[in-house]
């Protein structure tokens, strides 16, 4: 059995001796580019691992959780920003679904007007809503790649197509969802990445985190505007500063990223905190 995904952001170890489950910890780690950076966000863990397992109650899709309190086995040290999670066997596929124009799926309709081969009209902009949401897969890369946005068909011949048409329905499900309660807060879910695994009795399985800053697109509706960049609550800004003269990084020098300085990383922890309260209604503490 595969593991549940794991990062330099995550770390995933056995768990009390036994082989079903494992326990899976969220750092304060935060990665861009392909990086992970020298500089932590305080509490990002915490945040990321809490909204995780709000939305994992939200969705009516089998998922990895099995335990998440000290009562119930998890380590006190770590109580807040872990879960004991079931084994899964990993599909080697992260599951995109978009519902707007932006990123990667934006630079390629650019260069050809479509995403991952999928024809989209003309006439979009950065930010623009599309018409249904689209499922745009990637193929995982190992740490320290890029992964490889790819075709479904690609996808069917890698994992099978019976599998790839399961997990196509399964993000657009998780996606209509989690963008339904995310509007109706007054939060645009622009994109959302999920991964899936297959459980000892053979289910079909959500795993690693889910609908995060760290995974996700938020934006604010109020502020919603096609044309440009966003108002977002999620990692985008790190992105941003360090793409931006500020930071003073030649991305194609092959040079590591620079630490973030000490409002960028205070800024970033507002924008998860944010995104965390307006999402579950909850003060974060």
């Amino acid at each position: 059995m595969v593991e549940p995904v794991e990062t330099p952001e995550t770390s995933v170890t056995p768990f009390a001796g036994r082989e079903d489950v494992v326990l899976v910890v969220a750092s304060d780690r935060i990665s861009a580019f392909d990086q992970i950076l020298a500089s932590e966000i305080p509490d990002k863990g915490r945040i990321l691992t809490q909204l995780s397992l709000w939305w994992f109650d939200q969705l009516h899709v089998a998922n990895h959780v099995v335990a998440t309190t000290v009562e119930d086995g998890v380590p006190a040290a770590v109580a807040g920003r872990a879960m004991v999670c079931r084994r899964l066997d990993m599909f080697p596929i992260e599951c995109i679904a978009r519902g707007y124009l932006t990123g990667s799926g934006l630079a390629e309709y650019r260069q050809s007007r479509t995403v991952c081969g999928l024809p989209l009209p003309d006439g979009l902009e950065d930010g623009s809503r599309l018409g249904e949401a689209i499922f745009t897969p990637s193929a995982k890369a190992e740490v320290g790649e890029h992964d490889e946005n790819i075709t479904f068909a690609a996808m069917a011949d890698t994992i099978g197509q019976t599998p790839a048409e399961q997990l196509r329905a399964l993000t657009l499900e998780v996606y209509a969802r989690a963008e339904q309660i995310a509007r109706e807060r007054g939060i645009i879910l622009a994109d959302t990445k999920v991964e899936f695994g297959v459980d000892p009795e053979g289910v079909i399985t959500l795993g690693d985190e889910v609908l995060t800053p760290d995974s996700s697109r938020f934006w604010d509706a109020t502020l919603w505007a096609p044309g440009h960049a966003q108002a977002s609550f999620d990692k985008q800004y790190v992105r941003d500063w360090l793409a931006g003269p500020a930071s003073g990084w030649d991305r194609a020098s092959n040079a590591p990223a620079p630490a973030l300085p000490a409002d960028v990383v205070a800024r970033t922890r507002a924008r998860y905190v944010e995104a965390y309260e307006r999402l579950t209604g909850r003060h974060f503490v």
